[in-house]
Parts: structure tokens; sequence; C-alpha cells
């Protein structure tokens, strides 16, 4: 086997700088999703049912795609093609999704945000797995930490201002942040206008910045036998038989896979319940909003609502944005010296406190409640608020760290055992270890919120704090294998 050069630093970035548009446009879905679906007429228990759009798109889409593209070789790349034509795809979700109202003659705007929702994850997916799977291919196994080291930085770069841009179009640019009846905050909308021009052009940045190993090279520098992948690439194959191979690659998964499986079903629980939640769950604990005001049904009995409540509502909204930031450059921080921390403790124990951190962040959101308003210095800007959503930054740092080993420490554990032919359709299936729990999350949280904890948001978000400690536990049943337990040749999928 030819031994895979190492990259220079910045082609390392080049590789993962498209990550950064991606994750500009997940932030900015992240924290206002559940905003303009609320403004748009769905309820505080059903946001979950909504956001279930998510999980499933990357179920379906990322094992296609990620065997599509083991099985691509063109003029254009390996995954190239794939990554540019999701970023096109989600560019266009984002910039119809906050402009639901203009289809009102048609669909309700509710059922239109909920399509275009589903519109812009599918295409993120079709962007991001191609992306994971393009750093396995180019960077070297002794890089393979640095590098998702790097796309994790990347990820929370793009993060940090897809989170904050509503916060600076209201609070600088001088945009309404406040919606009327069945619309969207222009400040929102603004944003995502400004995010799908980030998103492409970053993914451009990566497709014409990276030229991907031709099929020698690439089969040379892996140790793969040319003309076997060659019969297997011809032969032609039924629906069943492709079945039939995915789910023999499901079942002979690496045991690491399925160890690592555990540990990602209670971090993404965990993730799913504060991207949906948050808003409302500072909304009422910190700014005293009631959880009517979250209620449709109220609301119609009503009619307008009450400038302090649309202003509180607006400005709680904005501040998600902020900490959520706050939360996404404190892993951007920590992915600097994530590689280094991890090879002197191990990728396990720092994996596990990292969870540790962020579990005992999600369960101290309850100790910041309301509190006098409190002027704070942003430098771009100064804004008042109660002084609990101040202290809101500070389980961030948890959260943040967290996060920034979610996104890369199982994918350097995971890599080192796939075989070098399936390595995007096996990353493709991990995928699932992501979806399934956001899946099952999205069904029983709302029921959970409304029965147990009476619609009080604050709540659930504790509840996502214990299962991320158990996740910090789950770290230590993980054992790493290599490449040898893998199958040598698993059926094609």
């Amino acid at each position: 086997m030819k031994k895979q050069p190492k990259l220079p630093f910045w082609q390392v970035w080049n590789v993962s700088l498209g990550f950064l548009g991606v994750q500009f446009g997940f932030a900015l879905q992240n924290a206002n999703a559940s905003r303009i679906l609320s403004d748009l007429g769905a309820d505080l228990h059903s946001l979950s049912l909504f956001w279930i759009v998510a999980p499933l798109m990357g179920l379906i889409v990322q094992p296609i795609v990620g065997s599509a593209s083991d099985r691509t070789w063109g003029r254009f790349g390996r995954r190239n093609p794939y990554i540019l034509f999701g970023a096109i795809a989600a560019a266009v979700g984002m910039a119809f999704m906050p402009n639901a109202g203009i289809a009102v003659a048609f669909i309700a705007p509710i059922l239109f945000g909920g399509v275009m929702l589903a519109l812009m994850d599918a295409a993120f997916n079709v962007t991001m797995q191609p992306f994971r799977a393009l750093v396995s291919d180019m960077v070297p196994s002794e890089q393979r930490t640095v590098g998702y080291a790097v796309q994790s930085l990347l990820i929370n770069i793009g993060a940090v201002m897809g989170s904050m841009l509503p916060f600076i179009l209201t609070n600088v640019i001088g945009l309404e942040n406040t919606s009327r009846g069945g619309e969207v905050a222009p400040s929102v909308i603004w944003a995502f206008y400004i995010g799908a021009s980030v998103l492409l052009g970053s993914v451009l940045w990566t497709v014409f910045r990276t030229k991907e190993y031709a099929p020698e090279e690439y089969n040379a520098y892996k140790g793969i036998d040319a003309e076997a992948v060659a019969r297997e690439l011809a032969e032609r194959k039924s629906l069943p038989q492709r079945l039939a191979g995915f789910f023999k690659l499901l079942v002979t998964m690496p045991k690491t896979m399925r160890q690592l499986a555990v540990v990602q079903f209670f971090s993404w629980f965990s993730l799913f319940i504060m991207w949906v939640y948050t808003t409302p769950a500072i909304t009422q604990h910190v700014w005293g909003v009631e959880a009517k005001w979250f209620d449709s049904h109220y609301l119609e009995t009503v009619g307008e609502i009450p400038a302090h409540i649309a202003a509180a509502k607006g400005a709680a909204g904005d501040w998600v944005g902020i900490i959520f930031a706050a939360y996404s450059l404190f892993a951007a921080i920590f992915s600097m010296v994530l590689a280094r921390v991890a090879s002197v403790l191990g990728r396990k124990l720092t994996y596990s406190l990292s969870l540790l951190l962020g579990g005992l962040g999600y369960m101290s959101f309850s100790l910041f409640q309301g509190g006098a308003p409190t002027e704070v210095n942003l430098l771009i800007t100064e804004v008042t608020v109660p002084a609990g959503a101040l202290g809101l930054l500070l389980p961030m740092i948890g959260v943040g760290i967290a996060w920034a080993a979610i996104l890369a420490m199982p994918y350097a554990i995971l890599s080192d055992t796939l075989p070098a032919t399936k390595t995007g359709v096996y990353m493709g299936i991990f995928n699932f270890t992501i979806a399934a729990p956001q899946i099952l999350s999205a069904l029983v949280a709302g029921p959970i919120l409304a029965g147990l904890f009476d619609n009080q948001a604050i709540y659930i978000i504790m509840l996502a704090g214990a299962f991320m400690v158990l996740g910090a536990i789950s770290v230590f049943f993980v054992q790493e294998e290599s490449t040898l337990a893998v199958p040598a040749d698993p059926v094609s999928a």
C-alpha cells in the first residue's frame, strides 16, 4: 500500500471550509425554526413534530448519498458534485422558509414552512455526508484527528456567525425583530437570505480549491484492489439485492460503531430538545412570558398579541441566538485544543468529560430566572436583558465543550475502523445513530412537555441534561478497534 502524503494545514482547512457555510445555515435553523414555526401558528407541544423532518431527512438521505458517492468517479470528483448540489438546494429552502406567507393562497403558511424545513434539511444532509467522507478520503490516518478538529472549528465559526445574525440585524442594523400574526420578523427573513449566500460561497470555495484523488491514486493510498472494485461497480444489482447488501452492512458494522451508537443516542436526544425548546424555555423562565402565549387556540381568542408580549418574545428569540453563538464560540475554542487534549487524556476520557460538562450545563439552566434589567456590552452593541439571561452564558461553556466533542470525537474514533471502499456508506449508516434518537425525541418530547411539565419548557431542558450525563457514562463501554474487524468484502449497498 502506497503511503498517503500528509496535507499542508491550509489544504486541510480548504477541504473543510464548506462546512462553515453548512453550519451557518444549520445555526440559523436551530436558533430560529421554532421561532418561525410559532409565528406561523404552531403550538408549543407540537414544535417537536415539525422538527421531526430534520432527522427523517438525515435518515433517508445520508446512507443513499454515502453509497452513491462511494461509487462516483467523474471529472468533477467523487464527493464534490453531491456537496455542490446539496448546497444549492439548501439555499433555495433557506430563501423560502421565512417567506411562507407568499404561499397563503395555495397552502397554509405553517405547512409551507414545514415543507421548506424538510427541503433545507434534506439538502443539508446531501451536502454534509460527503463532507464527512471527503475528510476521510483526503486526510491520512495520522492527521485524522486534526482534520476533524479543523472541521469542528469551522463548523463552530459558522454557527457563531449564523446564530448571532438576527440579533445583529436588529440591534446593529436596526431591522424589526417582532412578528405580526402569521408573519416572520424582518430580521429573521434577511438573516436567512444572508445565510443562503454564505452557504453557497463557502461550498464553492471547497469544491474549486479541493482536487480529489484520481481512482488510481486513491486505491493505491487506501490499499484497495482496483480490479475487484471495478467488478463490483460494473455489477448491476436489483433493488432487493441492493437493500439486502445495505442491511448486511448494517448487521456487520464494526463493534465500535455499535457501541458508539449508544453514546450517540443520549447525546443527540439531548441536543434535539435544546434546539426545539430553548426559545420557549428562556422566554418563559427568564422573560416571564406565560405558556398560554405559545398556545395557538388561546391566541385566537385574544386577537392581536399585546405589544409587551411580542417584544419579550422577540427579545428572547434574539437572545437565544446569542447563547447559541456563545456555545458555538466555546466549542470553536475547545476544538482548537481538542486534538492535544485527546492525545494526553485519550479519546474516550476526553469525550466522556466533555459530555458530562454539557449535561451539567443543561441542568443549570433552571438556576437563571428573571432578575433585574442588566445592561450588556457585546462590543458590537449594548442591550438590556434580565440578569438571568446574562447568567445563561455560563452553562453554555459546558454545552460548547460537549458540542465540539460530539462533532469530532465519534468520527475520529470510528474512521480508523472503516474499510476505505465503504467509508461513505458506513458514515451514512452511522447517521442512523444521529437521526434515530432525534426522531424518538420528536415523538415523545411534546407529550412529556404537555403531560408531565405543564408546558413549562425549562424542565425538558433539564431532562436533556440528564440524558447527556448518561451519554458521558456510556462512553466508557466503547472499545476502539481496527479495520481488521470489518468484513473484508461485504456485499455492496
